[in-house]
């Protein structure tokens, strides 16, 4: 994807997450993250501990990396958190270039998520 792609797709993301979520303001990238841990984690808590919100975070880019083949989910712990195993050593990047990897990742975490969804 050229950078202007990446740019509009990211914010049609920031878009629908701002729908969903009932917010006034559009969502950063750490929000997003959050959000897809809790997803791919499968449960919500009135609260999570800061120690979890950082594991929820964790979960997101494990996942949104697994598409790129870096990461492979390794399954559940008897709490339920998923696990994953890293199977490609992620390259060195700038801060420019890992934002760019995982906004593209989100971006087809939630072009799956959309082909998952019944038509209406």
């Amino acid at each position: 994807m050229e950078n202007w792609e990446i740019d509009f797709e990211w914010l049609k993301v920031r878009h629908q997450v701002k729908e969903m979520t009932n917010k006034d303001t559009l969502p950063d990238l750490n929000t997003i993250l959050f959000l897809i841990g809790i997803q791919e984690y499968g449960r919500m808590k009135e609260e999570f501990s800061k120690e979890e919100k950082q594991d929820l975070m964790h979960i997101a880019v494990c996942e949104i990396l697994s598409y790129e083949g870096y990461y492979e989910f390794k399954g559940r712990d008897e709490e339920g958190w998923p696990h994953y195993d890293l199977k490609i050593k992620i390259p060195k990047q700038n801060l420019n270039e890992q934002a760019i990897m995982l906004k593209t990742g989100v971006i087809k975490y939630f072009k799956n998520w959309e082909d998952d969804q019944p038509n209406v």
